[in-house]
């Protein structure tokens, strides 16, 4: 097995908390334990009474009910709770994919499954979304890319790192093609709920016959640092999935699966949401502002859902070499898009408190100009 190093996670977990500004996060500025509890009507002697023991491994019921409502037709036994969506993503990779197998990969994404599956060995047959089409792919390239013989097909949507979401066209399309060639499908949906325009981006779940849905709360919730994920798969592969979690993390943290219980009620869930979804809505037009205020430097959609946008320049500077020149000289963390496989282009994370967003992006075009002196 040959290792392939993950520079995006490596790059953001180097610097992340060693910048003043960082708008290399694609999720919105986290809720605080108080806060979230304010939501919930929970209390902080409610938290310091959990016994710090070992948790439910695959998660409480409670939590596991909670998630399981989120899909229909799933019962507690479709659910795996993990410690972020990333553990879901590399426990699914992990069972499906040997030397040799084929993966079909919707590119541009989170790299990691990308790399999980050059790890495990498998060949990458890509899907790559189209700029000029609003970040959607070809018909005819899901059909291509989606033959006979595919194991795994992945597809994280809304997408990362261009904030765009699938048509239902082109849903519906990935679905049929798993079917006729009885491949599995993984969607990473960890941002629905975070979108900016539009209802929320609907689930793959259901809609072929083979599907593992990962999410979790990180990016739509807000809250990172719980690092509560799930997988929402037939039970008998939930379970199959649980005995490799045996080997990674065991369970949750018990505190985690707690707040997790009280986040996804049916009362706080909506709450959080919307002010995911008053963060975006409100920190977009200083990102476009900035945008036009550049003369053209940068090309850019409107991110659709996350608190990312994936921007094109037209610098003659390496993304990485620029990434580097930000968090060096102006203490400003980007990711750059040569980490996608997309040199010259940019992922702007909006989610911060727009002053820090504005004062992040003025270090940003003080870059510039003394790229352009």
């Amino acid at each position: 097995m040959s290792f392939e190093p993950f520079a995006m996670e490596r790059w953001q977990s180097t610097w992340e908390n060693r910048v003043r500004y960082n708008i290399s996060e694609s999720g919105v500025h986290p809720l605080s334990v108080a806060e979230l509890l304010a939501l919930s009507g929970g209390s902080l002697e409610q938290i310091a009474a959990v016994r710090l023991g070992y948790p439910q491994s695959n998660g409480t019921e409670p939590l596991r009910s909670a998630i399981a409502a989120l899909y229909p037709g799933a019962t507690p036994e479709h659910v795996l709770v993990t410690n972020g969506s990333a553990e879901a993503n590399f426990c699914v990779c992990w069972r499906f994919l040997d030397p040799g197998d084929r993966a079909a990969i919707v590119l541009p994404t989170y790299m990691q499954t990308w790399g999980l599956a050059r790890t495990f060995g498998a060949a990458i047959a890509p899907i790559w979304l189209h700029e000029d089409a609003g970040w959607q792919p070809d018909p005819s390239e899901i059909d291509a890319a989606i033959g006979p013989g595919t194991k795994l097909v992945i597809v994280t949507n809304p997408n990362n790192p261009t904030g765009a979401v699938l048509s239902a066209d082109a849903m519906d399309r990935i679905a049929r093609r798993v079917d006729a060639v009885g491949a599995w499908l993984l969607a990473d949906e960890v941002y629905q709920g975070a979108e900016r325009i539009g209802s929320t981006t609907p689930s793959f779940w259901g809609r072929a016959e083979r599907v593992i849905v990962t999410n979790g709360l990180s990016k739509a919730y807000g809250l990172p640092g719980l690092r509560i994920g799930w997988c929402v798969a037939p039970p008998s592969l939930a379970e199959e999935l649980w005995a490799r979690k045996d080997y990674t993390t065991i369970g949750p943290s018990v505190a985690s699966d707690l707040l997790a219980t009280q986040a996804l009620s049916p009362s706080v869930r909506p709450r959080i949401l919307e002010r995911t979804r008053s963060i975006l809505k409100a920190n977009w037009p200083v990102l476009e502002r900035w945008f036009q205020s550049l003369g053209g430097e940068f090309t850019h959609g409107a991110s659709e859902a996350g608190a990312i946008c994936y921007a094109r320049y037209r610098s003659a500077i390496n993304s990485s070499a620029l990434a580097e020149r930000l968090r060096r000289d102006h203490s400003v963390l980007v990711v750059p898009g040569d980490q996608f496989g997309m040199d010259h282009y940019i992922r702007f994370g909006f989610g911060p408190p727009a002053p820090d967003l504005e004062a992040a992006l003025e270090r940003f075009a003080s870059a510039l100009r003394a790229l352009h002196d």
